[in-house]
């Protein structure tokens, strides 16, 4: 049987249980825990902020939530500098599809299988791996052929996988669609990483439909993948739309969705409200976010960790033939178990055996993939090398045991 641990305190990539054992966080409350757990910055934002003033809703101004607003579409490429806040990356993807289908007239959204996008009407709609969807009624969502480049048909040719979403154009809409939504990495999917070249040819394929393209950050977004701030800036592309979350506030409840001026004007014809978007803490909280990626020169730390720990995962790859894949960016990698490197069977359960193992040992990491065969490694964006050395030498003596 399987005990859940119960965590009561933190401290930067640290987690404490209660009776006081220390536990190394490498999966960062699913990638959440951005610049460390109760980072003191982060803290005496939020405690400042609520002493001061709470909650008021965006009936009043308030210039904790417009600094925090300026400040975040000042990360953003082009004309993205409209800001909606929200609770939670759920309601950011379900508000963006919304706003997609209000600016185009269309309907039909397109989304790639294996991903996952919430677990409300619309955005399990999109998700597509049926472990996350219930018996609801879901209408106007497509998924298209995953770009996956370990387990794809087309390999790591982008730009044949983009092909499918031509043909879900012609065979299964009118020929028009109100967009296409996609992370850059699949976190839930098992950190999986898009084919090359894919984006820029399914960018292309929505523009001639009349479509929007959405990109997913709530989880590569706020520097994880090191080598940009933002997930799809790797790909060369730049979206109508931005949805985050998780990393957003380090923990704090909320999301976002970020657009241009002029699609965001659809929701001035009727009336857009969300009592708990924009929350005054929650917002402080956001901004200090900001300021401490910056400060701490997080971004830099999860290209320099993170790559560091990618090389010494697939050297460890080397030595334990369960090791099929290693994969990802900066610090969102994914390590894929298989009982045949050649035949790629998933190693289900000696995955959970691994990390149940590795969390005796002093290590949290995940679990993912629509075969739940991948350890997930998404830790607080201040993780250090040798974090890095004693999640592998861990990794390694767990997977000499099997």
């Amino acid at each position: 049987m399987v005990l859940q641990l119960n965590l009561v305190e933190g401290k930067m990539q640290y987690v404490f249980d209660e009776s006081g054992r220390r536990y190394l966080d490498a999966y960062g409350g699913i990638a959440t825990v951005s610049c460390g757990h109760c980072h003191p910055d982060i803290v005496d934002a939020i405690v400042n902020q609520t002493k001061l003033l709470q909650h008021t809703t965006v009936l009043y101004l308030n210039h904790t939530v417009i600094d925090f607003a300026e400040a975040l579409a000042a990360k953003f490429p082009g004309e993205l500098k409209a800001v909606f806040f929200t609770n939670s990356g759920t309601e950011a993807n379900e508000l963006a599809m919304m706003i997609a289908r209000l600016y185009t007239g269309f309907h039909d959204i397109i989304s790639i299988r294996n991903g996952y996008h919430g677990n409300a009407t619309s955005t399990m709609g999109a998700t597509a791996q049926f472990y996350h969807k219930f018996n609801v009624v879901q209408t106007g969502t497509h998924h298209a052929l995953n770009p996956d480049p370990y387990r794809g048909v087309f390999g790591s040719d982008g730009a044949k996988y983009a092909n499918d979403v031509q043909d879900i154009i012609d065979y299964g809409t009118f020929g028009h669609v109100a967009g296409f939504i996609a992370e850059a990495i699949q976190g839930v999917g098992g950190v999986m990483e898009l084919a090359p070249g894919y984006l820029p040819a399914v960018y292309s394929i929505i523009k001639k439909a009349g479509g929007l393209f959405i990109a997913d950050e709530v989880q590569s977004g706020f520097g994880r993948t090191g080598s940009h701030f933002w997930g799809f800036e790797a790909h060369g592309v730049i979206p109508d739309i931005v949805t985050l979350a998780k990393g957003i506030g380090n923990g704090a409840p909320i999301g976002a969705v970020v657009t241009t001026p002029e699609i965001a004007k659809v929701l001035t014809y009727g009336y857009y409200f969300s009592t708990f978007g924009g929350n005054l803490v929650s917002s402080a909280a956001g901004l200090a976010v900001l300021n401490v990626i910056e400060k701490d020169k997080l971004q830099q730390n999860a290209l320099n960790v993170g790559s560091y720990l990618k090389e010494r995962l697939n050297s460890l790859m080397e030595k334990h033939e369960i090791i099929g894949d290693v994969r990802g960016r900066g610090l969102m990698l994914g390590v894929e178990l298989v009982k045949d490197r050649q035949l790629k069977t998933p190693a289900k359960d000696e995955t959970l055996q691994i990390l149940e193992q590795m969390k005796d040992m002093g290590v949290l990491v995940g679990k993912g993939g629509f075969r739940g065969n991948v350890l997930r490694v998404a830790p607080p964006l201040c993780f250090t090398k040798e974090d890095a050395d004693f999640l592998v030498d861990v990794m390694d003596y767990t997977m000499s045991k099997m």
